[in-house]
């Protein structure tokens, strides 16, 4: 089962982690089910940018962005080449390296 390596975040994962990903889960899924309660604002349908991470490795191995998505990767904080929104990003047979921006778009979060 592929791994994901998720690197320290002050408030989600201090310490770091490595857990494991059935292929075909997405990463938010993934991490929630891991209790890394990455924020998921428009409960996962693609609508929002709170659950952007950069995927430090295996980037290739996830299935290509869809337009939807590339429109609103354009709107997230810190925005990287290897950005992706984890509610869309699908664990496939590579182990990921992924790290959770320090701050996210969420006007309806009182945490952003």
């Amino acid at each position: 089962m592929p791994q994901i390596v998720v690197l320290p975040h002050p408030t989600f994962c201090p310490e770091g982690v490595v857990i494991e990903a059935p292929r075909g889960q997405s990463v938010c899924d993934a991490l929630l089910a891991n209790d890394i309660e990455i924020e998921h604002a428009c409960e996962k349908s693609c609508a929002c940018t709170t659950c952007h991470v950069i995927v430090r490795e295996g980037f290739a191995s996830l299935g290509e962005l869809d337009d939807k998505e590339e429109d609103l990767l354009d709107m997230a904080w810190g925005l990287e080449a290897t950005s992706r929104l984890s509610c869309q990003a699908i664990v496939a047979d590579e182990d990921l390296v992924v790290e959770i921006p320090k701050y996210t778009i969420n006007h309806a979060s009182e945490n952003h």
